[in-house]
């Protein structure tokens, strides 16, 4: 198994937003990339819990996410055949940015004009169409962004405007959906929220598309075989360590997932406002989340890989002892906003830390022939768990409460930490040292 090298030749940061024609379209990609994951979770929950939905059906709904965890089943596909009609125009990353973009603008007006307290089936249906064409386009994404710059180790630039496109995105999704729901309506919200997929439209259009894509196709493989070839190569790579390094990526994020179910219903059990939970969660937040994802780019090329995996996972674990607190001594709404406010900022910078850890190295992971499946497989791995056990927190805070629900979430972090020394002892994989063959110590 082998790790990039970071030996990169350094490549400017903010004059590239104008001197290279990439840039200025994965800022906007990035952005509407950002949107389509909160609008069927957390932003959803707000309005499903001032629709008056029960906070176990809250729980279930957010298995309609369930498109990012199997993404990786249609991604060798998105790499191996062009969309009718557009591709032959566009080139194929292109063409299908533009059909997921659209099919994302189509599902955001159809779940706008919903009414979860009297159709829940219709933002069920709707919003589970949402799940796959937002899971879609960051499939394609990723396989523009990898492809378009060659080779792999100069990717930091693009996948850093990308970075900050898609946490502009988030926030918008998130905060700006909430401001505008108390303003105009949720249904206003999410028809705001559709108008803005046109930027990405813009940007697709405006996007080079990468050299490898206007070659002609290898004969198409049949379905098992173009599904089994990118898992294949990554089990055969990782070798004896195989299940041990995908069960730690597995379980990296899943006390994450299923405490994140349940944060906004106990924002909102707690009596704080849209504006409220916006303004703290995502503007306030969003300078947070930065300030976490700054220092893992700054620590991860000093104490390397392994070390930076064990204390994103036990941060990000330990983190929702806040929110457990918050839970105990956080109500009367406003009356306790500054409590709600560094219980956020907590969260918020332990899980910016954590995710981009986990971003690197699941890169580090993926080898550059299947690079867009795997990364693909390896995101739906790391998710697939704990968004499946996050379709019960709500049962589980019916018998338990807030607190010790998330002083239990916070105990899973235990394993999975433990696992990460594991991999650590028997693989060693660090930026500082060549990594050695899997299975030795």
């Amino acid at each position: 198994m082998q790790v990039a090298s970071a030996s990169a030749e350094p490549i400017p940061f903010w004059s590239a937003l104008f001197t290279d024609r990439r840039i200025a379209p994965a800022l906007g990609l990035g952005f509407t990339s950002g949107m389509p994951f909160l609008l069927v979770y957390s932003t959803q929950s707000a309005w499903l819990s001032d629709a008056g939905v029960s906070i176990a059906a809250i729980g279930l709904l957010s298995e309609l996410t369930l498109a990012y965890k199997f993404k990786f089943l249609w991604a060798p596909f998105l790499d191996q055949y062009d969309p009718p009609l557009l591709g032959q125009w566009l080139g194929r990353r292109r063409a299908w940015l533009v059909v997921a973009l659209l099919c994302v603008m189509a599902t955001l007006t159809f779940v706008a004009f919903g009414d979860p307290a009297r159709w829940l089936w219709w933002t069920i249906l709707f919003s589970f169409a949402l799940g796959i064409a937002g899971a879609t386009l960051d499939l394609v994404l990723d396989g523009w962004r990898i492809t378009s710059v060659r080779p792999p180790e100069k990717q930091a630039v693009l996948s850093s405007w990308t970075e900050i496109g898609w946490r502009i995105g988030n926030l918008a999704a998130g905060a700006g959906a909430l401001y505008l729901a108390d303003h105009v309506g949720w249904r206003g919200a999410y028809l705001c929220m559709a108008a803005l997929m046109l930027v990405g439209i813009v940007a697709a259009l405006a996007a080079p598309e990468p050299d490898s894509d206007m070659v002609p196709h290898m004969p198409h493989a049949g379905f098992v075989e173009t599904v089994w070839a990118p898992i294949r190569d990554l089990i055969t790579r990782l070798g004896p360590m195989a299940i041990a390094i995908l069960l730690l990526v597995a379980g990296f994020r899943m006390p994450g997932y299923i405490a994140s179910a349940m944060a906004v219903p106990l924002f909102k059990h707690q009596n704080f406002s849209n504006t409220d939970i916006a303004t703290v969660t995502k503007l306030f937040g969003f300078w947070i989340a930065l300030g976490g994802t700054f220092l893992a780019g700054w620590l991860i090329p000093r104490i390397g890989m392994m070390a930076s995996l064990l204390i994103g996972t036990v941060a990000a674990s330990a983190s929702h002892l806040a929110l457990a607190y918050l839970a105990a001594h956080g109500g009367g709404g406003g009356t306790a906003f500054w409590t709600f406010a560094a219980t956020v900022s907590i969260e918020n910078f332990a899980y910016a830390f954590a995710s981009i850890v986990l971003i690197t190295y699941m890169s580090t992971l993926a080898s550059v022939e299947h690079a867009a499946s795997q990364y693909g497989l390896l995101t739906s791995l790391c998710a697939f768990p704990g968004s499946i056990l996050a379709g019960f927190s709500g049962f589980i805070i019916e018998h338990t409460g807030f607190v010790w629900f998330f002083v239990w979430t916070s105990l899973i972090g235990i394993p999975v930490a433990m696992l990460a020394v594991y991999v650590w002892y028997k693989v060693g994989i660090s930026d500082e040292m060549p990594p050695r063959p899997a299975g030795t110590h």
